[in-house]
Order: structure tokens, then C-alpha cells, then sequence
């Protein structure tokens, strides 16, 4: 395997085993649903912000590793920036697991630059983002992907 594939292999299986920022947040200042009812991914988002700036975030449900890990390096990712920061960092994601380019400074997050090959992927990669967005629009309606 290739070295990008080995990354990819360790840094996904590690937070599809172990996911950081897992479980509820006691204070939640948002929360949000999202759906992917093609795989069967459910996530329940919960954040806490101050101001403008997340202070916190945690996620609850079931998944594929993509998913999983997708929340999970989504919640490192965006933890102690602002809004504006986090929907930043969502819009460099997208181009790059969509196939449209960019990504090329998003650290970690670079490891889903794969998932542009399987389009049915892009749903589990993507999930965590919607349902954040949703939670700092405080929307309430569920997210889905479809």
C-alpha cells in the first residue's frame, strides 16, 4: 500500500475505533440531527458556543468508519474557532471530497481526499458538516443527505 493509503488506513480506523468528542455535552448551547438513510449513518450533534466561538462539541450515533471518523476529525477540527472559521474550513472540505479540488491545507481532515472516488462516500464524509452548520444556524429541522 501506497504511503497516502497507509495514512488514510491509520488515521480513519483510528477514529472510527476511538472517536474523540463522542458522547453528550452537558450546557449545549445548539444541537442538530443529521441522516444518511442510504447508509444508515445517524448522528446527533450538541455545541457549545461562546459568542461567537465554539467552545465545545460532541456527537452521538451510529455510523460507517467514514462517517465516524468524519465527526470526529470534524470536532477537532473546529473546536475553538469561530462560526465563521468553522463553515471555512466546511468550504475547503466539500471542493475536495466532492472532486472539485482544494483541501490541500486542511491537516488531517486531507485523508477523506480519497473519498472523491466513491461519490456514495461523499454523504458519510459530509454528514458531521451539515449537521454542524445546522446546529450554528440553529436550525431544527433533521438534516438528511438526501
Amino acid at each position: 500500500m501506497n504511503e497516502l493509503g497507509d495514512l488514510y488506513q491509520e488515521v480513519i480506523l483510528d477514529h472510527y475505533k476511538k472517536p474523540r468528542n463522542f458522547g453528550t455535552l452537558e450546557g449545549a448551547t445548539g444541537a442538530a440531527q443529521g441522516d444518511n438513510p442510504l447508509c444508515g449513518d445517524r448522528l446527533a450533534l450538541q455545541v457549545k458556543l461562546s459568542g461567537d466561538r465554539i467552545d465545545d462539541l460532541r456527537f452521538r450515533g451510529s455510523g460507517c468508519a467514514i462517517s465516524t471518523a468524519s465527526a470526529s476529525l470534524m470536532t477537532e477540527a473546529v473546536k475553538g474557532k469561530t462560526k465563521a472559521e468553522a463553515m471555512g474550513i466546511f468550504e475547503r472540505f466539500h471542493p475536495m471530497v466532492t472532486g472539485r479540488g482544494g483541501g490541500n491545507d486542511l491537516g488531517k481532515l486531507e485523508v477523506f481526499s480519497g473519498v472523491s472516488e466513491f461519490p456514495v462516500r461523499v454523504k458519510c464524509a459530509t454528514l458531521a458538516w451539515h449537521t454542524l452548520r445546522a446546529a450554528l444556524e440553529g436550525r431544527t429541522d433533521p438534516v438528511s443527505t438526501e
